[in-house]
């Protein structure tokens, strides 16, 4: 069985590589572990310095792995460009940090002295996705590994590139063998890794599906997890938004990276007063997207990962048509070759529609009309999932009043949602639980021990 690079833009497989059997996999997981008892040993200050090297060679080498990225998961090469930039970001952010975050604790009690320390819980295995391929996986591994853990990344099948690539980068900071390691299997052989004795916790990022299938692996060996799920992040437009300031920034918050990820902006929940003129006012700023390569830093319409994914969104779109929803644009395939879709638009879409019920993960955005801002709150929470929302309004104090109801990890008022290092991120009910990033991030993999002395 192999592993294949396919580029989405034109079909063609790059690369294919053979899949690991199961005794290599027991053997590098077995390595990870040992390297962490020498790992975890270091300091924070030798840590932070492999991290500090780890960003400088990102940014030495920014443009070979965008266009890596661009080649094998088919993102427009100027965000790619920007992905990696973010992840030197996440390297520093953590290497500046992480002394900080996790710092001995005292606590007054009934003992003479009295500490909580956070100490690392041993060899954290990624399952990461193919969207963000870099992102994804440092945001997990920098806290991870400061922390004091190793990580061993099952990557998405369809990056395998990246997923070597980044194991070639620890390398070439010198990290110490065996500390980060990138193992090719299939998501068949994901039980089998969950369940080694050499693995202490698990973080997934990924769908609803395979967040439970992993969590019940994880809760039948007793181990922690953290799961980053889908989402259909709402995006509330109240009667007094800027429209033309807020119509752009709905056109960047739904087409980039081609609407592939979970904290896009899904659902455009839009009070009715203003709803022609904010859709017309959208639907001229999507007709003058360009489509072409993606390489090329002035394509704004990129194609999609893979052509069974466009097929499952377009199976979502006409689903929606068939139930009521109305087509403002797109709703095609582009007549060339590579995973290309139209930006699409649907208007009156209305819960029990796949266009409101469903992650739509691409380019496609459902207008859903509100009476009032009370209608839109109750409509923005008419989901199974709660990862991110966006309110847009000129009155803050309404704005934050709406964000407080909404049933969400984070809510953005007047701005588009967003990950960032020094803020914490994650989801609630399908969009899975624990958080990423900030000081909680890093706090997910460790032992948060209590030392009681009399």
């Amino acid at each position: 069985m192999s592993i294949h690079s396919i580029n989405p833009a034109t079909g063609e497989t790059i690369h294919s590589f053979p899949v690991l059997q199961n005794h290599a996999i027991e053997s590098i997981l077995k390595s990870a572990a040992t390297a962490q008892f020498h790992w975890k040993a270091l300091d924070f200050n030798q840590r932070s310095a492999y991290f500090n090297k780890l960003a400088q060679i990102l940014r030495q080498s920014r443009d070979k792995y965008a266009h890596l990225i661009t080649e094998e998961m088919g993102k427009l090469l100027k965000e790619a460009r920007s992905e990696v930039e973010k992840c030197a970001l996440a390297c520093e952010y953590y290497a500046e940090h992480a002394a900080a975050f996790l710092a001995d604790e005292p606590i007054v009690s009934d003992a003479g002295r009295s500490y909580v320390s956070y100490q690392p819980l041993g060899v954290v295995f990624c399952i990461m996705p193919w969207n963000f391929p870099f992102w994804q996986v440092l945001r997990a591994a920098a806290p991870a590994m400061m922390a004091g853990n190793t990580v061993v990344l099952k990557h998405a099948s369809n990056v395998p590139r990246c997923s070597l690539a980044l194991e070639a980068i620890f390398r070439e900071a010198d990290f110490p063998e065996n500390t980060f390691r990138s193992v090719l299997i299939t998501s068949a052989q994901v039980e089998q890794v969950i369940a080694s004795e050499h693995i202490a916790a698990v973080t997934l990022t990924g769908s609803k599906t395979a967040g439970r299938k992993v969590a019940a692996v994880a809760g039948h060996h007793l181990k922690k997890c953290v799961l980053e799920l889908g989402g259909s992040d709402p995006f509330v437009i109240l009667a007094d938004a800027d429209i033309t300031f807020t119509a752009k920034q709905a056109v960047i918050g739904r087409f980039q990276n081609m609407g592939q990820s979970c904290i896009a902006a899904k659902r455009f929940i839009i009070v009715e007063t203003i709803a022609d003129e904010f859709i017309s006012s959208f639907k001229d700023l999507v007709s003058q997207l360009r489509y072409g390569d993606p390489k090329n830093d002035a394509t704004d319409i990129a194609p999609m990962a893979r052509t069974d994914l466009r097929a499952d969104l377009h199976k979502q779109v006409k689903r929606s048509l068939s139930m009521g929803a109305k087509l403002i644009a797109g709703g095609t395939f582009m007549q060339t070759q590579g995973a290309y879709y139209v930006p699409t638009i649907l208007d009156q879409v209305r819960p029990g529609m796949p266009a409101f019920d469903e992650e739509m993960f691409g380019p496609v955005a459902a207008f859903v009309r509100a009476r009032d801002v009370e209608d839109a709150v109750a409509l923005a929470n008419q989901t199974q999932f709660g990862l991110g929302a966006s309110i847009w309004t000129q009155n803050i104090t309404q704005g934050e009043t709406a964000a407080n109801e909404i049933q969400a990890g984070c809510t953005f008022i007047n701005g588009i949602v967003k990950s960032d290092p020094r803020l914490p991120f994650g989801g609630i009910k399908h969009s899975g639980f624990g958080r990423e990033l900030s000081y909680h991030g890093i706090r997910e993999f460790v032992n948060v021990k209590t030392t009681w002395i009399k």
